[in-house]
């Protein structure tokens, strides 16, 4: 995984874990972080956005070449 969305991972992973899909219904976070459910806060939301936004760059080689935005 590249250094610069490294951290924005490790964030969405956190919330993910805190979140009432992982620690009521006992489901993976990767499960979690694919559904629009109303059991993850819109702070994990915003936080898959911006990781997928991270990784989107990282493919495009026009970014590639300016780097990624500061999120």
């Amino acid at each position: 995984m590249a250094k610069s969305c490294k951290g924005l991972a490790m964030e969405l992973v956190k919330c993910l874990n805190e979140s009432d899909c992982v620690k009521v219904e006992n489901r993976p976070c990767r499960e979690c972080a694919k559904e629009m459910s109303p059991k993850i806060s819109s702070e994990c939301v915003g936080l898959r956005e911006t990781y997928f936004n991270c990784k989107r760059g990282q493919v495009d080689m026009r970014a590639r070449i300016r780097g990624n935005k500061g999120y």
